[in-house]
């Protein structure tokens, strides 16, 4: 659980990160490490930087739904951006590759 005076200075790094402002290092260090050790403070930084990433994230929209919910993060995708991307990597010839068979 969070005290009120972290909660509040982790609300406003939040804030910050959804509009675009500014955030100093040491506030992204001190939220970094408390995100680290509690869950609650990781999932508003993932949410707030999810924000961030998409502005015209509408209320009551899949987007919005997806990131209530804490699902769908950025680096859960590894290097695919598109399905396209996904496509290039399964038809690519690499002969010396692992999936080939004999």
């Amino acid at each position: 659980m969070l005290s009120t005076q972290y909660r509040l200075r982790l609300e406003e790094i939040c804030r910050k990160i959804v509009l675009g402002e500014t955030v100093e290092l040491s506030d992204m260090i001190w939220a970094e490490k408390l995100a680290k050790s509690n869950t609650t403070a990781a999932t508003w930084l993932r949410k707030a930087r999810r924000k961030a990433e998409n502005p015209d994230m509408v209320d009551g929209s899949m987007d919005d739904f997806m990131n209530q919910l804490d699902l769908g993060d950025r680096e859960s995708r590894g290097p695919f951006r598109s399905p396209d991307d996904v496509l290039d990597f399964f038809l690519r010839d690499r002969p010396d590759d692992w999936r080939q068979r004999d």
